[in-house]
């Protein structure tokens, strides 16, 4: 079974806030080997593409139902579904479990994919002379501290050697990246790669551009909140959840011409050549049995967040439930594994 002894528990941390309340009783136990009959999870689909990997892989028969496929994504709109209990599950990027954590909901990391390749680059407003993150240097930059996009910006600014006071950060969130940009409230704004071709096939000729960033995000995760890790059922149907999740990535990955045509021409509106671009980029799922480099890159994000005052400075290892932490590996070939 998936659910073998290297599931069982791994010896959780307490609660980052000092209330072992929370990881006490059901939290702390093995996973179930059944999810029980009846069992449901609203999971977050963020433009249909979950489940449409679901569907293309034909990856059905999930041992418990999938009540609403949710259509969120941006970190700061998950929190507040996982606090309305509107959503038990979410796949994001490092940084809104750091985010929710500094705000006193506590949730947890049940599964991660890492990534190599940078899935962001940074845009500029159109007629900006802008050409290097050095020229960033007392510019409005876009940031969005609850998401990928604000450590890329971050990191990027870092290794650049700007201060975080040589530039002005506006907060946004990505979704209001696009209009700020258009009317030029920010001189520049980091981009998903699947985003960008969209704003420089309108804009370009007006003089945005693209800047490429190597500064990598390295972590693409699901996360859930305690109070659902502490309900037996879902925690079961999470963890078989979680090998699908793998499955439907490598699914995506190994088929790019049949995901073009369905997810980015059909439902997107690309064209095909711009989803070929994004395809070409695209980061090779990576599933690696032990999550000691995703810990570790988590802790210098949340390191670097405090050092800008955003957060207060926390050791993140009580984000992560390690009964989790082999599942995805397991369920993918070893070429996906590291």
């Amino acid at each position: 079974s998936v659910f073998g002894a290297s599931a069982a528990v791994a010896g959780l941390s307490g609660c980052a806030r000092g209330d072992a309340a929370a990881d006490t009783g059901a939290a702390t136990e093995p996973l179930a080997h059944k999810v029980p009959a009846g069992t449901s999870l609203k999971i977050a689909s963020y433009l249909g593409q979950q489940q449409l990997q679901f569907r293309l892989a034909k990856l059905s028969g999930l041992p418990f139902k999938v009540s609403d496929w949710v259509n969120i994504g941006a970190g700061p709109d998950v929190i507040n579904a996982f606090r309305a209990r509107s959503l038990d599950l979410s796949n994001n990027a490092g940084i809104p479990p750091i985010q929710a954590h500094y705000q006193g909901f506590d949730a947890k990391i049940v599964a991660i994919d890492i990534t190599r390749k940078p899935n962001y680059l940074f845009a500029t407003r159109p007629g900006s002379d802008i050409r290097a993150v050095a020229d960033f240097k007392g510019r409005k930059l876009a940031f969005s501290q609850g998401q990928a996009q604000g450590v890329v910006l971050l990191r990027a600014l870092k290794k650049a050697g700007l201060a975080y006071d040589e530039v002005k950060l506006v907060p946004l969130t990505s979704n209001q990246f696009f209009t700020a940009l258009q009317s030029g409230q920010v001189d520049v704004a980091p981009l998903a790669i699947n985003q960008a071709p969209a704003y420089l096939k309108q804009y370009a000729s007006k003089g945005a551009r693209s800047i490429p960033t190597d500064v990598v995000d390295l972590l693409n995760l699901l996360w859930a909140p305690q109070s659902v890790l502490n309900d037996p059922a879902k925690a079961a149907a999470i963890a078989a959840y979680i090998p699908q999740w793998a499955k439907g990535q490598v699914w995506q990955y190994e088929h790019p011409d049949v995901w073009n045509e369905e997810f980015y021409v059909k439902t997107q509106n690309l064209t095909p050549a711009q989803a070929r671009g994004i395809t070409e980029l695209a980061n090779k799922p990576l599933f690696p049995p032990s999550w000691d480099e995703a810990v570790t890159w988590e802790q210098e994000t949340a390191d670097l967040l405090a050092e800008g005052g955003f957060v207060k400075k926390f050791d993140v290892s009580s984000l992560f439930d390690h009964r989790f932490e082999s599942l995805a590996a397991e369920a993918v070939t070893e070429e996906y594994r590291r």
